[in-house]
């Protein structure tokens, strides 16, 4: 233990006399090592992660902020309520989106909650996130489950909502990865829990008789 301390001390001065202090976080994140069964699907989902950094840009980093904030609950809330309020054709859609949306957002929370993934900034020492986590828990994404319940939910639906809602499910989802909220992992199941959420949803209304 001495020998430690000694070793501890001289590195100390000598950061000092150079004026420097070592660093809190490393430069370049450092990907943990995993053990066990999933090891490797673990590491290359975070190698992933870490690569898609290369891409940042000022302009791409405010269009995946700007899709992060359309796939809030918020977002679709009052998606939900417009389509509603305006009813006739849009009635149904609104009240299948509503139904898909919900149950997305439940399922993917309660799955959080129960394998407590941590978030990229936690798991992965120096790692930055572009945006705010609004918990602790990253499996599944819940922004992406509700996107692609949506979608399914309004699948058919006039006016091309269908397809717009699928581009929009897309972008949302790679733009959690983008800002470092996620791992790809992540989003690939959000998006099969939330086509899941949003094929239950619609049989659902269906058999409320929506």
């Amino acid at each position: 233990m001495s020998d430690l301390r000694e070793t501890a001390a001289h590195v100390a001065l000598t950061a000092s006399a150079a004026g420097t202090a070592a660093p809190e976080i490393p430069a370049v994140p450092v990907v943990p090592v995993r053990m066990g069964r999933l090891a490797r699907l673990l590491a290359i989902d975070e190698q992933l992660l870490v690569a898609a950094a290369r891409f940042h840009g000022p302009w791409r980093t405010r269009v995946a902020r700007g899709l992060t904030k359309v796939g809030d609950a918020s977002s679709w809330t009052l998606a939900v309520l417009a389509f509603l309020a305006t009813g006739g054709a849009l009635l149904r859609p609104g009240i299948r989106m509503g139904a898909a949306a919900l149950l997305a957002t439940t399922l993917s929370q309660a799955l959080k909650r129960r394998l407590n993934r941590p978030r990229p900034t936690s798991a992965i020492d120096g790692f930055r996130a572009l945006a705010d986590n609004p918990d602790a828990f990253s499996f599944p994404s819940g922004h992406t489950a509700a996107a692609f319940a949506v979608a399914v939910a309004l699948a058919g639906a006039p006016f091309g909502l269908g397809p717009a809602a699928l581009l929009l499910a897309v972008g949302i989802g790679a733009s959690r990865v983008y800002l470092g909220a996620h791992y790809p992992l992540d989003v690939a199941a959000g998006a099969a829990l939330g086509m899941v959420a949003g094929g239950s949803g619609r049989l659902l209304v269906a058999a409320l008789g929506g």
